[in-house]
């Protein structure tokens, strides 16, 4: 499929493939479950409680 030439169109197609999926995530993201404000020492800790048992 190639992008519409007028901008007014890829500007309409863009928000709807936006509606539909969602913006771009962010570069760095918080995990989700993870103390905020840790220290990797207080992380690494959190990391090997919260191990799945498969690893």
């Amino acid at each position: 499929m190639t992008e519409p030439e007028d901008p007014r169109e890829r500007a309409r197609r863009r928000a709807r493939l936006d509606a539909v999926f969602g913006d771009v995530l962010p570069e760095e993201r918080a995990s989700t479950g993870t103390p905020s404000g840790a220290d990797d020492s207080q992380l690494e800790q959190w990391l090997r409680e919260n191990k799945p048992p498969h690893h």
